[in-house]
């Protein structure tokens, strides 16, 4: 390992940050140093609050995963301000730690950035060949910049600035929040409150047809700092669960139920929106570079997350 990191992460104290932050106070690596951030720390979609951080904190090395985030259906209403508070926020990062010599920026993608219309698995040779899902377009393009950008100052300037494309990520930590949240921990707090109110009936939104791959965060976390250290590519790299690992929403809601001891019935409201049908993402890519990761068992990281919240509801993001 090369002389001393100052890692910065942005967007330090959300669901991915706070995971990567459990994993590095543990290892206490000796030749890094390891500074999360939050919106409490500055507004990064202002240029000067952006240089005000770098020039305080000087790191060598920047994850990137600070974002403006919402599920599907706070996306599909305000797609806008998906787009432009993130367009600001990513050039911001980028642009400052160019300026600042920053070594390397590995900035947080998602799978949403793929064409609505395309052929699976999707890979990362893909991520440019058709419109993103109507839905969260905003978002998509968004992101889909943070790539052409990385390029251009690889091409431009030498940067080693790159990319990885997570697929659904969950876990401690996560936004509970029913306006905002994604799918997993909207349904984590939606059955809670059912059972806090003594209801028997916990209703899912759409169908429960959807599938998706799911990614726990601390399997993520590992990921990050394996990229960090190890992956020297501007090209993106996808860092997902096993394609045979996809599950449908309706067998998440199942695996929450069992998780609270859920003894009611699951109901699908089929009158609201199921967003893309599939995804599916390959992650051949990672298991070459990356033989023997292993991923927590869905349902293990299901209960470990269920068990989370009970224990941090008082101070969990409602």
């Amino acid at each position: 390992m090369e002389n001393k990191r100052v890692v910065l992460v942005t967007g330090g104290t959300g669901l991915v940050g706070q995971a990567i932050k459990d994993l590095v106070d543990n290892e206490q690596s000796p030749n890094e140093t390891w500074i999360f951030v939050g919106s409490k720390d500055a507004n990064l979609s202002d240029i000067g609050q952006t240089e005000t951080l770098f020039e305080k904190h000087k790191p060598t090395h920047v994850i990137h995963l600070a974002a403006m985030v919402g599920g599907l259906f706070h996306n599909m209403s305000h797609n806008l301000d998906f787009l432009r508070t993130n367009m600001h926020i990513n050039d911001n990062v980028l642009e400052t730690s160019f300026k600042t010599g920053v070594v390397k920026v590995v900035s947080c993608l998602s799978t949403c950035i793929f064409p609505d219309k395309t052929t699976y698995p999707i890979d990362e040779s893909m991520v440019h060949l058709g419109p993103p899902h109507p839905s969260n377009f905003g978002y998509s393009y968004a992101k889909r910049l943070i790539d052409i950008s990385n390029k251009a100052y690889f091409q431009q300037h030498g940067c080693m600035f790159t990319s990885v494309v997570p697929c659904n990520v969950f876990g401690p930590y996560d936004n509970f929040n029913l306006e905002s949240s994604h799918v997993i921990p909207g349904l984590i707090r939606k059955l809670h409150r059912a059972m806090e109110c003594g209801e028997n009936q916990f209703t899912v939104l759409g169908s429960g047809k959807p599938l998706r791959q799911f990614i726990y965060s601390r399997d993520l976390a590992r990921l990050f700092v394996w990229v960090l250290r190890h992956y020297d590519d501007v090209e993106p790299i996808i860092l997902s669960v096993d394609e045979k690992d996809e599950v449908s929403i309706s067998n998440a809601a199942e695996q929450i139920a069992g998780a609270f001891g859920f003894q009611g019935q699951l109901v699908y409201d089929t009158t609201m929106a199921d967003g893309q049908f599939k995804k599916t993402a390959s992650n051949a890519k990672l298991r070459k570079l990356n033989p023997n990761f292993t991923f927590t068992p869905f349902p293990q990281a299901i209960k470990e997350t269920v068990q989370w919240f009970k224990e941090n509801y008082q101070n969990a993001r409602l």
